[in-house]
């Protein structure tokens, strides 16, 4: 494994996988960091698309303060209706809640490979995920590079995908008639956004298919539903390939920061069903409107933008 290190800084980034992922090394995510500092960590993330970080000693305020220094920090989620108190842009992924809400033990509300919120208009930049109650084996999460799956695809299916755009939608998992199911209902997120993202800063094209915002509405704009699903599983196995991914072990104090313009997620499923609980808190960095390769923009259909503060 090849390490890179910046000796003025001092970070150690060590890359964990072929396309996708890296840890550094050598931050106290409790600082407030030097501009230099902020900078090296997100060149890092443009480059690696989802970074680690081991043994951080943080809570919800160190871990906000920490998201400050790259952008502005969005509430916790456009349905979230009971963060921790005191800090409404904390999200809980918790196992508990999901089994109250949705009648079953599981490892995330969305069980399947997804960039986050892409159902707004303006999905979040990135997000930063911190272990808290992690079960004893299981429960890892997974990357994938949407730069690298854009561009290993064939050219006329690169050229074809420039051209398409799909609806994103978030789709409702609470019992009927639940309080999420009427939140999740009356936020009502629909966007047409391009099948190919340009990156706002790194400019890189990104396959932008969100699995788990598509596979719901399964329709781009001029296909039939029929057609549409036929593109889109295409698009979605290229875009979740074995050799774009990396898989992270979460252990007590890990964090992750992921570039959601750049990168799908996958939380596995195999810890639930054992009985075992696991907690990690989410925050989001509020995103711009996509755009395509010829400079169209994501158009909404219902719903409102998520901006940060």
């Amino acid at each position: 494994m090849t390490e890179l290190k910046d000796a003025s800084l001092g970070l150690d980034v060590v890359p964990l996988a072929g396309y996708i992922g890296a840890e550094i090394r050598g931050v106290d995510l409790r600082e407030a960091h030097e501009p230099s500092v902020v900078e090296e960590i997100q060149n890092a993330l443009h480059a690696h698309k989802v970074i680690f970080f081991r043994d951080q000693e943080i809570g919800h305020a160190e871990q906000i303060a920490f998201a400050r220094q790259f952008g502005k920090v969005t509430a916790a989620h456009p349905h979230e209706e009971s963060p921790p108190e005191g800090f409404p842009e904390i999200l809980p992924i918790d196992s508990r809640r999901y089994e109250s809400n949705l009648g079953r033990k599981r490892t995330s509300y969305d069980s399947s490979w997804h960039t986050d919120v892409t159902a707004l208009i303006n999905p979040p930049a990135a997000s930063i995920l911190r272990a808290d109650i992690l079960p004893p084996f299981g429960g890892d999460t997974a990357w994938t590079n949407l730069v690298a799956a854009y561009e290993n695809l064939p050219k006329e299916l690169r050229d074809f995908a420039d051209t398409i755009d799909i609806k994103h939608q978030f789709s409702t998992r609470a019992a009927a008639g639940s309080q999420r199911d009427r939140k999740v209902r009356e936020a009502n997120l629909v966007t047409y956004h391009p099948a190919v993202r340009v990156h706002p800063v790194t400019g890189e094209r990104a396959l932008f298919v969100s699995p788990g915002f598509t596979r719901g509405a399964r329709e781009i704009r001029g296909f039939t539903p029929s057609q549409s699903e036929g593109i889109l599983k295409v698009l979605w196995e290229e875009a979740t390939r074995t050799e774009y991914t990396v898989r992270f072990k979460w252990a007590p104090g890990s964090v992750a920061f992921w570039d959601n313009q750049a990168t799908s997620h996958l939380a596995i499923s195999d810890a639930g069903h054992l009985g075992y609980d696991r907690v990690l808190y989410r925050v989001t960095l509020e995103g711009d409107v996509p755009k395509g390769v010829d400079g169209r923009s994501s158009e909404s259909v219902s719903g409102d933008p998520f901006y940060g503060s």
